[in-house]
């Protein structure tokens, strides 16, 4: 019997009625059902559960594999019951009451093959007011690890795993847990694959908040496990990972979210023995493994919340739980106090003497999330102007200077313009209960690229777009133009501008995949003469002795009288013609070769560049032309295009009478 492609193992307990979307969600997989295989547990279920399971099985015979056993307590009996039955290649994990879009799997597997990578992530997506991770899903990312990627903070297993990976490791789930348990086997998944991708530009997974509140992370109370579940997994990172930033970064995914999690369970709890019991097991956890890296990494409420903790201060503990509860539901933030140059949160014990909590562990500065957009970018000659906002959030601030920013992505040389400050009704309405505005965040900048250098020229290089901001002495540089409103063009723009020597190649366009934006001086990305091009090429009816040559560009601008259809002798001499305008993208370029001397000549369009240097896209050759003929002085001149080459050449030379009788009179 062939072995499926991928096995998708279901837990199911007290499912229904979400179960049935979620099996139909699978059933119509386009993977098709000749490449998967559908193994569920039913983990002693007391509603339609089961029912449901043997009724799908009963429809799709061959394709569901159904197991029935007394219930386990928790999600990780069920999945390794599957892991042991399971057949494909690869595996996928999907809670009962969640369901898939049509082509996830389809995608999931085609990134894994294509990337070689064991693991995939795919985009979710929450329904019915269920929150879902989604700082990993902001792009594609074909090839990556739990260092470079944020993908460490989703640690949910209902990923795309390969068979041979979990079997290589002998990954299972740990049993007897409700909650978290699923963190230690995509952890060690994680740390031991060999390449992780993450399938962005599709909804992959929808995870469902159940209406009558029934989701296993919301039923299971209590602090004890979770505080169990996160001492596991510090334990596993710090034997797994050695001390240093990427030991920090997974430990300050830890500390952010699961330690936050426990307090929170804490604080529900009644009985005061319990909490200072689980306040012990934190404080010993973080007097071990809590350097001082660490402090530096995690948030301020986090920090604040860690020194709490390590103080042994339960009380002041709960009521930072409360105050940050608060300003959850109330969709609020603390307010923020900026003095010195630094920004710091004025959350509960701010400066209380009795305490004597240090400043830095309010410390926000880091922390502040700026704000901005792109409204317009246009280059107009040399002269570039962008409008937009710009500005740090909870703090609007008695003193902002905004300052456009050019540097230069090798080099790192840079080039700072100054804003003009444009009021910009409405800004902040939108956070914050309306709180803080900004008012005075608007800008306008302009910079001459013929002079923003020092005084000089733009050199070539691709300069990327900042914008800096100093509100009160709180300094931010924002890489900008990845948000901009819908009418700004993202397509990229190549420009000819100036005139003579100071003609000048720039493009304007926005990264990949990042979308910020980039002025690209010089070509190093953006080929004028790829955008410049022939259309016709034919003789003159009005003067036989005259080529007409037509053409067309996909410049955003072009200085006319920088263009031209220039001729060149095999001896290096080359005579330019000037054309005319055509239509809002065209020309036309009349050539007298009768005005040329004897000679090959090779025919391409330029365009004057800086410094004497042109552009040159040459004119395609045209077999099929006829030669033409003139009189000079009373003697006959010919001009024949040659069949050599791929470039349109003339043969011009004086017909030489005698010789051509000879030939007569041979025939």
């Amino acid at each position: 019997m062939t072995n499926p492609e991928i096995s998708v193992i279901i837990g199911a307990y007290n499912a229904m009625p979400y179960l049935s979307r979620t099996l139909a969600s699978v059933v119509e997989q386009s993977i098709g059902h000749d490449r998967m295989e559908i193994i569920t547990v039913n983990d002693g279920s007391t509603d339609t559960t089961g029912k449901e399971l043997e009724r799908f099985a009963a429809d799709y015979p061959g394709l569901f594999q159904v197991i029935h056993q007394e219930n386990s307590g928790g999600p990780s009996a069920p999945r390794n019951v599957g892991l042991d039955r399971a057949r494909g290649r690869y595996v996928f994990f999907l809670d009962a009451d969640d369901y898939l879009g049509e082509e996830t799997l389809e995608r999931m597997i085609a990134a894994a093959e294509t990337n070689k990578t064991d693991v995939v992530l795919g985009k979710m997506v929450g329904v019915n007011g269920r929150s879902a991770p989604a700082s990993m899903f902001v792009r594609n990312q074909p090839r990556t690890d739990v260092f470079s990627s944020r993908v460490y903070w989703a640690l949910n297993p209902l990923k795309l795993f390969r068979r041979d990976l979990i079997e290589r490791h002998g990954l299972r789930f740990p049993t007897g847990y409700k909650v978290c348990e699923d963190q230690p086997f995509t952890a060690l998944a994680y740390l031991h694959a060999d390449g992780i991708s993450v399938v962005a530009d599709y909804d992959c997974l929808f995870i469902v908040k159940r209406d009558d509140g029934q989701n296993i992370t919301v039923t299971t109370r209590g602090a004890g496990q979770r505080i169990r579940v996160l001492r596991m997994m510090v334990d596993l990172v710090e034997e797994n990972v050695a001390a240093g930033p990427d030991r920090d970064a997974l430990m300050h995914r830890h500390l952010t979210i699961d330690m936050h999690h426990a307090v929170a369970q804490m604080e529900r709890e009644t009985d005061r023995a319990v909490q200072e019991n689980n306040l012990g097991e934190l404080r010993d956890m973080l007097s071990g493994s809590y350097p001082e890296s660490l402090k530096t990494r995690v948030n301020a409420i986090t920090r604040l919340r860690c020194e709490l903790i390590l103080r042994g201060k339960l009380t002041e503990l709960l009521e930072l739980e409360r105050a940050e509860q608060a300003h959850k539901s109330a969709g609020t933030s603390p307010d923020v106090l900026v003095e010195d140059g630094r920004a710091y949160a004025r959350l509960p014990f701010f400066r209380d003497t009795g305490l004597g909590i240090p400043d830095a562990c309010f410390d926000i500065t880091r922390e502040l999330q700026a704000r901005h957009r792109l409204d317009s970018v246009s280059l107009d000659g040399t002269r570039l102007t962008l409008t937009g906002h710009a500005y740090l959030r909870r703090v609007p601030g008695e003193r902002t200077g905004v300052e456009l920013v050019l540097r230069e992505r090798d080099s790192t040389a840079e080039h700072r313009v100054p804003a003009e400050p444009v009021t910009t009704a409405g800004l902040g309405a939108d956070e914050d209960g309306g709180a803080y505005t900004y008012a005075d965040a608007g800008f306008s900048v302009t910079a001459d690229l013929l002079s923003v250098a020092d005084c000089g020229r733009l050199p070539r290089g691709l300069w990327d777009v900042f914008v800096a901001l100093d509100t009160d002495g709180v300094t931010r540089e924002i890489r900008f133009g990845n948000k901009r409103l819908p009418q700004v063009d993202a397509k990229p723009a190549t420009h000819v501008v100036g005139q003579g020597d100071d003609t000048m190649a720039v493009a304007l366009y926005f990264t990949k995949p990042y979308s910020n934006l980039t002025v690209d001086v010089g070509e190093n990305k953006h080929r004028v003469a790829e955008k410049l091009r022939i259309d016709g090429l034919a003789w003159s009816k009005t003067d036989t002795a005259t080529l007409e040559i037509t053409g067309s560009w996909k410049l955003a601008t072009l200085p006319l009288g920088a263009l031209s259809v220039r001729l060149s002798s095999e001896d290096g001499a080359f005579v330019d013609f000037a054309v005319t305008g055509r239509g809002a993208k065209g020309f036309t370029a009349y050539v007298p070769v009768s005005g040329l001397g004897a000679g090959t000549w090779t025919a391409a369009l330029t365009l004057a560049g800086a410094g004497g240097a042109a552009w040159l896209a040459p004119v395609p050759a045209r077999r099929d032309m006829e030669a033409c003929r003139w009189r000079h002085f009373g003697l006959p001149w010919y001009a024949r295009p040659t069949a050599d080459g791929e470039q349109f050449t003339l043969r011009i030379d004086r017909v030489r009478v005698g010789k051509a009788m000879a030939q007569r009179l041979k025939r």
